[in-house]
This record gives C-alpha cells, sequence and structure tokens, in this order.
C-alpha cells in the first residue's frame, strides 16, 4: 500500500484536568490525570508499531498529552480539541479529506489493552472506499474504533451509545458496515467496573495503564 493509501489513525484526547471523572469513587483528580496519560501513551505506542498507517493525528488542547504524541512521531491539532469527541474528529476528517488521505481509523485514548495487531486487522479487513468498518466497544453500545474511507465518508456523531446508530449512518451513506469484534480495542475504561474487566483480562502485552494500577492499588 502506497502511502497516499494509506488511513491516518485520528485520536481526539480533552483535557486531563477533566479526565474519568466517573472513576472519582475509586481515584484522586491527581491519579485519574495519570490514569488517562498512561492509557494515552498505551494507545500511542501500539499505533506507532503499525507501519501500515499513514500517520497519526491528536486532536487535543492538553499539553501533557500534545508532548506525549510528539515522542511518538504524531501530528497535533487543536482545532476542535473542545468542540467534544465528535467535534474533535469533525474537524480531523475536514483535514484529511482537504489533504486528499485516504481514510481514517479514529479511537480514543482510553483503550489500555489495544495491540498494534488488532490495530493491523481493523486495516485488513477494511474494504476500499467507499467503505465503513467498526469495531464496538464490549457492550456493544460505543463505537471504540470507526474506519472511514474517505474520511468523510460517513457522518459520526459519538456517545454513550453510538454503535447502532453508526452503523444506521453507514448504511443511510449507501455503504455495507464492516463490524469487527477486537477484545483490547473494545475495552475502553470509562466505570469502576470497566477497571476491574480490565485488570482481569489475560493481558497480551505489558502497559503503562495495568502497572498504574497495580501500584495504585485501586481494586
Amino acid at each position: 500500500m502506497s502511502g497516499a493509501d494509506r488511513l491516518w489513525a485520528v485520536v481526539p484526547v480533552k483535557e486531563f484536568s477533566g479526565a474519568k471523572q466517573r472513576l472519582a469513587s475509586l481515584l484522586t483528580p491527581e491519579q485519574r490525570r495519570a490514569l488517562a496519560a498512561c492509557m494515552l501513551e498505551d494507545v500511542l505506542e501500539a499505533l506507532a508499531a503499525v507501519a501500515a498507517l499513514g500517520g497519526i493525528l491528536l486532536v487535543t488542547a492538553e499539553p501533557a498529552a500534545a508532548a506525549l504524541a510528539q515522542r511518538y512521531g504524531a501530528l497535533i491539532s487543536a482545532d476542535g480539541a473542545r468542540a467534544g469527541h465528535t467535534g474533535a474528529v469533525a474537524a480531523a476528517c475536514r483535514r484529511l479529506a482537504a489533504e486528499g488521505r485516504a481514510g481514517m481509523i479514529t479511537l480514543p485514548g482510553d483503550l489500555p489493552a489495544i495491540t498494534a495487531a488488532e490495530i493491523s486487522a481493523a486495516l485488513a479487513a477494511h474494504k476500499p472506499a467507499p467503505s465503513f468498518t467498526i469495531v464496538p466497544a464490549h457492550d456493544d453500545l460505543g463505537s471504540n474504533a470507526v474506519l472511514c474511507s474517505p474520511p468523510d465518508a460517513v457522518a459520526l456523531q459519538f456517545g454513550d451509545n453510538s454503535f447502532f446508530p453508526h452503523l444506521d449512518s453507514a448504511r443511510r451513506a449507501g455503504i455495507a458496515p464492516t463490524i469487527l469484534r477486537l477484545p483490547g480495542i473494545a475495552m475502553d475504561i470509562d466505570h469502576p467496573a470497566d477497571l476491574a474487566r480490565f485488570l482481569n483480562m489475560e493481558p497480551s502485552r505489558p502497559t503503562r495503564t495495568r502497572t498504574f494500577l497495580a501500584d495504585a492499588k485501586v481494586l
């Protein structure tokens, strides 16, 4: 695959000061900021190991996130960074489409069980344009990875219950969606139960997130 045909990874990251507030019963604000940074770096490390990607675009207004991303060769954009997950992805879509990029894979920065192999599997399953591929969250509610070719092929609207609406959106665009179920990508961390589920998973690789949670003794 030539460079022009490669998908770009888009990772929206909100400011760490407001990260993971649903975990406030278990983690202090400082611990939540540290957890967000650990999870983001685990995601960036996995993305950086996938040679088939054209590049990584981090959408954020968080200086610490930008500093981490630069270490992994990512581009940084603040456009749409404070417009929520949907607004951040939409801004990235506009940029990639204007630049003539072939497509994108967008995923959040809180998937600490993600692996380069899973990202590669999603890319391999993605069909020629126009196409849409989705990896749902473990509960079949969230949309943890979305691949679009071209980048703006499907109107995206993220939220707690976006998986089935995204399937409908793809079909309205005349695209039959490809659905993949990948356990690492499916494992996001939003609620206390997610922490327990993550720690009970058989680890596929050492992660900063697992080390942090073990040291913090939160469960």
